[in-house]
């Protein structure tokens, strides 16, 4: 069929260019865009009004320079640490330790469109807090050092303190970006939730509004996050709450794909179905038939067991009201001779839940105390984290925004709560969520009673202790559990296995072989099998959670198949240094497989033979 060369570089541009290119071919010309073309084409959609012209919006020093990181692409790639997770060979659950914004973009060939959900709990730009520093957002070195960004040898200092000259917009070049790149992740019906505190919250809204698109703002809502008042008397208000900031990828198709559900019955709501009537459907409440003043609805008259008449308004049309006497489902008030009330049954509300509402109450949804209790008993009364988030406010959110079998993705990883969340949903058998777990490798601060604590245990760094949590939870709530994915599979994030091209502007001739010698392999030096295997699985959109099979068949080659019921056709990878002639006369591909490896494993001729077999990509 074919034989290509498997490169490393992808970058969603070329994807949208692609679906421009389908759109409009007649913009493109020699693979170029002919903007004159496509402006013609576009027509009075396009915004001729100049770079003058002024447009509602949120700017900042640094924006053109972070949305143009997230189309930059990642020199980085995953590889596997085995013997690091929990049922490594059948968990569907991945743990990430890397960069995030690099991590991001690793994924987007394999997930794009596959995440349900998003729950991130980014840091809050307090002034002490941890900032991501983005290159990008670097000023000039004097200004650095006036402000207090890095310190007298030209580091980045860790915190963005409010006394830096770019406070917010520092937070919001880390930010942007890393959004971007997480909706294209998510799903049509896709959700997103994310954590924020006062200092923020108002440029959050409007940076998601941008990246997602004001139409698709589902709520803000308020978390109340402690149980006790406090008494800070050099504030005017103390505060007590949160917010969580939720956008939809595309909220017609999350209402209009049932992309939501929701949250559960709370015990004291449950209480109040009864069941005077002894009703073989169980308990139940009711809700009134009888439409409330100003509101529309379909006027007849009502017959009640009695014989007393009333002629009103009501909420549904007389047919309806036929069937649900049919259905028995009519509650008639004043012992038959009030107005009809209609049943609804506990065990349709434990079905579907009750809506969700936009302020969450300490006692119902959980606490930060009540999240430092629930991890200190994980660690022995021991503190790790400091303010990590419940399990009970995350899974309300996760039944709202998840179903069972989803992926949930959290790329602000931290204390590792929603892994541990997705456990506990899993051990109540409220549905088994997949999750997509990042956290960078970043250095305990032990200058926190937290990080001390953790650095006693024994643990370096956040992401050791992230996972360590993570497997903490796993064992605590598996106890006992037949079914269920209680496992976690750990990757790091290093350098491709692909050698960086390094530009050469001098007129030694002698250098520029030397750069065009060190370039007959394409690998760096010190590649691995695992590692290699990872990053080609990424590129040709395969999930980290693939099956990766050794191919007993092949004696003299050892030959991997990959595959994933999300694609039709597998991979076969072999990266031997040399492919023997009976690997290939044995190899089978079926159709749309392909046969991935080395360039210098096989001749020209066994390039042909192979060709004839199916895909080839060499690397």
């Amino acid at each position: 069929m074919a034989h290509t060369k498997l490169r490393p570089a992808f970058t969603f541009t070329d994807e949208k260019l692609a679906e421009l290119k389908r759109v409009a071919p007649e913009a493109f010309a020699d693979g170029k865009v002919n903007w004159e073309v496509l402006k013609e084409a576009l027509g009075e959609q396009v915004d001729d009004e100049g770079a003058e012209a002024e447009h509602f919006g949120l700017n900042w020093p640094g924006k053109r320079d972070a949305r143009r990181m997230a189309g930059t692409p990642s020199t980085g790639a995953l590889v596997p640490k085995p013997g690091d997770g929990v049922n490594e060979d059948t968990t569907r659950n991945i743990f990430i330790e890397g960069e995030n914004l690099e991590v991001l973009k690793l994924l987007q060939k394999a997930y794009r469109g596959k995440v349900k959900m998003i729950y991130i709990d980014p840091p809050y730009n307090t002034g002490n807090d941890f900032v991501y520093e983005d290159d990008f957002t670097e000023p000039l070195e004097e200004y650095m050092r006036r402000t207090g960004q890095v310190d007298e040898e030209g580091k980045p200092l860790t915190t963005n303190t409010r006394a830096d000259g770019r406070f917010h917009s520092k937070w919001l070049s880390m930010m942007y970006p890393r959004l971007r790149l997480a909706r294209q992740l998510l799903r049509d019906d896709g959700v997103i939730f994310v954590s924020i505190d006062d200092n923020e919250v108002h440029h959050l809204v409007t940076l998601m509004a941008e990246v997602f698109g004001d139409e698709n703002r589902e709520a803000l809502m308020t978390w109340r996050r402690r149980h006790n008042q406090p008494n800070d008397k050099t504030k005017m208000i103390g505060k007590v709450a949160e917010h969580i900031v939720v956008f939809a990828r595309n909220s017609d198709a999350l209402k209009t794909q049932a992309g939501f559900q929701g949250v559960p019955l709370t015990e004291k709501r449950s209480g109040e179905y009864k069941n005077p009537d002894n009703d073989p459907k169980g308990p139940w409440t009711s809700n009134p038939w009888k439409a409330a003043k100003g509101r529309g609805g379909s006027k007849y008259t009502i017959t009640t067991p009695t014989g007393k008449k009333y002629s009103e308004t009501w909420y549904g049309n007389e047919g309806s009201f036929k069937d649900l006497i049919a259905e028995k489902r009519v509650h008639w008030t004043d012992d038959g001779a009030g107005v009809p009330r209609i049943k609804i049954y506990l065990t349709e509300a434990m079905e579907g839940g009750q809506s969700a509402i936009n302020f969450l109450k300490h006692d119902e949804y959980g606490s930060n105390q009540d999240a430092s209790a629930e991890l200190e008993e994980l660690y022995d009364g021991v503190k790790v984290f400091d303010n990590p988030k419940p399990t009970q406010l995350l899974s309300s959110l996760f039944h709202v925004g998840s179903k069972a079998g989803d992926i949930v993705l959290d790329f602000f990883g931290g204390s590792g709560s929603t892994a541990h969340t997705c456990y506990r949903m899993t051990s109540e058998g409220a549905g088994a969520r997949q999750f997509i777990v990042v956290q960078m490798h970043e250095v305990v601060n032990e200058k926190e009673e937290s990080g001390a604590n953790a650095k006693g245990l024994g643990f370096d760094r956040i992401s050791d202790l992230t996972l360590d949590r993570i497997k903490r939870s796993s064992k605590a709530l598996s106890t006992g559990k037949k079914e269920g994915d209680f496992g976690v599979r750990a990757f790091a994030m290093t350098h491709s296995n692909y050698r960086a091209w390094k530009d050469y502007h001098g007129t030694d001739a002698k250098a520029l072989e030397d750069l065009f010698a060190a370039q007959e392999t394409p690998l760096r030096e010190g590649w691995t099998v695992e590692g290699l295997t990872t990053e080609v699985m990424l590129l040709e959109g395969f999930p980290l959670d693939s099956r990766v099979e050794v191919q007993k068949a092949f004696k003299k080659n050892t030959v991997q198949r990959i595959h994933h019921e999300w694609h039709q056709h597998a991979l076969f990878i072999c990266l031997d240094k040399k492919i023997h002639t009976e690997t290939i006369a044995a190899l089978a591909l079926g159709e749309g497989d392909t046969f991935i490896c080395l360039d210098t494993a096989i001749d020209d001729q066994s390039k042909l033979r192979l060709s004839d077999k199916g895909m080839i990509k060499t690397i």
